[in-house]
This record gives structure tokens, C-alpha cells and sequence, in this order.
């Protein structure tokens, strides 16, 4: 596996920022941009995917082999069920199996999103025609195929959109399939803390504001982008693209922390990861929620605090090293990596060329990096 398709593969299934929006683009393969997604089941029982010899398969948190390498991809598990692939990304299919390595639901489909609140989208047919719709956890339909993009559910409520991929309309339906907000915004992202992000106009162009379970608007759409919400703020931002200005807002749309960065992102663990220095900032480093740096921006990138832990790396993007600091700013665990994610049941991801493995938090290697 090479270093571009290891790195494709991570994205596909793996969350770097809390938000819930899958965002499908007109891929073979699921995608999660903004994917609130967690690799925790009900169970409270972590397993994590590992490929090895070109198959995948999952360990636990101490390394252990739980189920054995045999899935041409495999995703994280949620609620219970983990994606996984047979055959490849263009011509491949979809299923799921419980933590047993079971299949629960067969390789039947083109497409699909992790499971959240019962539920999983699944989509039959190509990218460009094929349409979405929802299973449960016996793979029944439970609302069939009839949607070009859908969203992940969250707090009861599903983002999806019918007709052109491009400009088709949004709105949100309820677990029977029904609409509960009719179908009238350009874009929309998943109920976070009671509230939608949504746009009217195009991309680039519109504005976004948010509304609530009944579509009524609670902030007015004036910001050129926006974040759910996340610990009670969301990231907005103002201005003309390439001159964007980021700051954060409370539920009444009130500034608690003026539009003064170049990039901003949710908060998690009270910190949030802001850049300056342009549209492609310098510098990244971590402020409160009263704006105030904790750490000064000093990371070439930076991820969001998890369990005490945050990923930055240092250098080109192409050539940089990863490492992990804590809440001070301190490095714990040294610039050692090619890549690396948050951490989740005390292991984390990284990746050394085109190999990938999982460190615990002292930087020891629970899975050495295999491909």
C-alpha cells in the first residue's frame, strides 16, 4: 500500500474534528468529512483496524490480535459495527461485521457511512447515480434508497438532499423517513447541542446560519462559514474568501471571541486549535474560550485535545514530523512521526512512510507500523 492510498484510507474513516457531517463526495469509498464519528461501541470494548500484509484487521488497545487480518479495508466500529470492504474502492463492496469479525450485514453495498443512533446510510448504485438510504442494525431498510447526499443521524434528525448533486436541496428527516424540515437550504450539517449549521446560496457565495429542531432560524445566515457547535461555541467566520476572518459565537449568535483568526476549529477538551498568518496560516497553537493563547501558535499544524493529548507537527507538510504535546504546550511525545491522530483508549495512530501503527501515551509502540 502506498503512501497516498494509506493516507486516503485513514481519511476515509477516521475524525480529526467533532462534527457529524459525512459529506459524500462522488466516491466509490465512504467519506466523513467532518464525521462525528467515535471508535467506541455501547460495549465500551475499543478495537482498532491495523492492516498488515495488505489485509486489515483490529487489535485492542494492548496490541492483541482480535480479529485476524482478512478485509480489503476496515473501519472504525460504532455502535457495535464496523465497515468493511471486499474487492477495491472503485468496484468493491460494503458491509458490516460486529466484534466477533462476523458479518452482521453482508458486502452488498457501493457506499456507505458508520452506523450513529441505530441507523447507517448505505447507498446502492454508483456515485453519480446511485442513491442513499438508511439501515438498521439487521440491515433492513428502513428508509430505502432515495436520496442523492444524505448526512449522518444526530439527536433524531438526518440531513439529506434529493435531485442534482450539485444543487439539489436540503432539509432534515426523522427516523421514519419523514421530513421534519422541509427541503430548502444549499448545504446543511448534522444537530449539534440542538442546532444545525445551514447555507443559503452557493458555495463560496452564500451564508450560513443556524436553525433549530423546528427550522426556525436562531442565528440569521450571515457568516461565510461556519462549525457546529462544540462545548457551546462554534467557529464562524467573516469576509471574502482568501481574506476570512474566524471567531466564535454563542447559540444567540453573539460574538464571545471576535472574528481575529485566520483559521479556528471547535473546541474539544476547552481548548481550540486557531491559525494565523493567511489563508494558509504559518502558525497554528490553542486558545480558551475567552480567546486567550494557552498555547502561542507555533505548530506548522496542529489537531484538536484528546484525553489530555494533541497531535502538531513541525515542517513542510509533505516532510514534517508529528509529535504529541499536553494542555502546557510540553512535549510528551517527541517529533518522532510521519503522521498522527488523536488518541482514543489511552493509543493513537501514527504512521512512519507508508506503514502505520499505534503508540500509547508515553510514545511506546503497542502495534509496531506494518502496511
Amino acid at each position: 500500500m502506498n503512501v497516498t492510498k494509506t493516507i486516503i484510507a485513514i481519511l476515509l474513516c477516521g475524525a480529526l474534528f467533532v462534527q457529524c457531517r459525512p459529506a459524500q463526495t462522488k466516491s466509490a469509498s465512504p467519506t466523513i468529512e467532518n464525521e462525528k464519528q467515535s471508535v467506541q461501541a455501547e460495549n465500551s470494548t475499543f478495537l482498532f483496524p491495523i492492516v498488515k500484509d495488505g489485509k486489515y484487521g483490529y487489535i485492542d488497545n494492548t496490541g492483541k490480535i482480535i480479529i485476524a487480518p482478512q478485509f480489503d479495508f476496515a473501519c472504525n466500529f460504532s455502535d457495535g459495527l464496523a465497515r468493511v470492504l471486499t474487492g477495491s474502492f472503485s468496484t468493491g463492496k460494503w458491509g458490516y461485521i460486529d466484534k466477533t469479525g462476523n458479518y452482521v450485514i453482508s458486502c452488498q453495498f457501493n457506499g456507505v457511512e458508520a452506523f450513529s443512533e441505530g441507523l447507517a446510510a448505505v447507498r446502492i448504485g454508483d456515485s453519480d447515480a446511485g442513491k442513499w438510504g438508511y439501515i438498521n442494525n439487521a440491515g433492513e431498510y428502513i428508509v430505502s434508497p432515495q436520496f442523492s447526499r444524505v448526512n449522518n443521524f444526530s439527536e433524531g434528525m438526518a440531513g439529506v438532499s434529493v435531485g442534482d448533486f450539485e444543487t439539489g436541496k436540503w432539509g432534515f428527516i426523522d427516523k421514519t423517513g419523514n421530513y421534519v424540515i422541509k427541503a430548502e437550504f444549499d448545504d446543511v450539517n448534522c444537530f449539534s447541542d440542538g442546532l444545525a449549521v445551514v447555507r443559503i446560496g452557493d458555495r463560496g457565495k452564500g451564508k450560513y446560519g443556524y436553525i433549530d429542531k423546528t427550522g426556525k432560524w436562531v442565528v440569521e445566515p450571515k457568516f461565510a462559514l461556519a462549525w457546529g457547535f462544540s462545548e457551546g461555541l462554534a467557529a464562524v467566520a467573516i469576509g471574502e474568501w482568501g481574506k476570512l476572518k474566524y471567531g466564535y459565537t454563542d447559540k444567540t449568535g453573539n460574538y464571545v471571541i471576535g472574528p481575529q483568526f485566520d483559521w479556528a476549529f471547535p473546541f474539544s477538551e476547552g481548548l481550540a486549535v486557531v491559525g494565523i498568518g493567511g489563508f494558509d496560516p504559518s502558525k497554528y497553537g490553542y486558545i480558551d474560550k475567552t480567546g486567550k493563547y494557552v498555547i502561542t501558535p507555533q505548530f506548522d499544524m496542529a489537531y484538536n485535545f484528546s484525553e489530555g493529548l494533541a497531535a502538531i507537527s513541525i515542517g513542510e507538510r509533505m516532510s514534517a514530523k508529528w509529535g504529541y504535546i499536553d494542555r502546557a504546550g510540553n512535549y510528551v511525545i517527541d517529533l518522532t512521526f510521519d503522521k498522527a491522530w488523536m488518541f482514543s483508549d489511552s493509543i493513537a495512530s501514527v504512521g512512519i512512510g507508508d506503514k502505520w501503527g499505534y503508540v500509547d501515551k508515553t510514545g511506546e509502540y503497542i502495534w509496531e507500523p506494518t502496511n
